[in-house]
């Protein structure tokens, strides 16, 4: 394997490179959105019945340790908790898009590398076609069927990489969006419920 990707030129290096750092985002990513879900749900839990309860300084110091956007989201409302409701809720909605900025880090990136594998396949292609056809000149013009076959099909090795890159790289950029959507609707979800403890809170009892 290693000795039939030699033969395909100086981009198959480039390729394998952007294969290696997909699969590092992507990783990442699956790690980042698969500690949120349970952390979350458990920190929008807590701080409301709290919050229903008067208990504010609680709910803040819960929120900010959880160390999660949902808290961030929450902890950034305790701070304006007193004001009207369309201020919390506007507290709410800007912190949410940021948030949502943030679970959409390197994607990027991602379809960027999903874009450009295959024209870099294409790019090593194009070239080995020359060195090909620059070997039948050298030849005279003397068209040897064994050595165009074989420069031919060493040319269209970077192609079949690219795309064979491409390809997962696409697939793994559309699941990770699609976590981002359910993402924002689980904060979406958790603001609601947040905007529901508000209307029934109690006074704050440290007051």
């Amino acid at each position: 394997m290693i000795d039939l990707l030699a033969k395909g030129g100086v981009l198959v290096g480039p390729i394998l490179l952007t294969s290696i750092l997909a699969l590092a985002i992507f990783s990442e990513r699956l790690i980042h959105f698969a500690r949120l879900k349970i952390r979350e749900d458990a920190v929008v839990t807590d701080t409301s019945g709290l919050i229903r309860s008067g208990d504010y300084a609680t709910a803040m110091g819960l929120a900010r340790q959880s160390a999660t956007p949902m808290g961030r989201i929450l902890a950034h409302a305790l701070e304006v908790v007193d004001q009207d409701r369309e201020t919390v809720e506007t507290v709410i909605i800007h912190s949410m898009e940021e948030e949502v900025r943030n679970s959409s880090r390197y994607l990027q990136a991602l379809a960027t590398i999903g874009n450009i594998a295959p024209l870099l396949g294409l790019l090593g292609t194009v070239l080995g076609m020359i060195k090909a056809f620059m070997v039948i000149q050298d030849m005279g013009g003397k068209v040897n069927a064994v050595v165009l076959a074989g420069g031919i099909w060493e040319a269209m090795l970077t192609t079949a990489l690219g795309l064979g890159v491409a390809l997962p790289v696409m697939v793994g950029h559309s699941y990770l969006l699609s976590r981002v959507d359910k993402h924002e609707a689980q904060l979406q979800r958790g603001s609601v419920e947040f905007i529901k403890a508000i209307g029934n809170r109690q006074p704050e009892s440290n007051r």
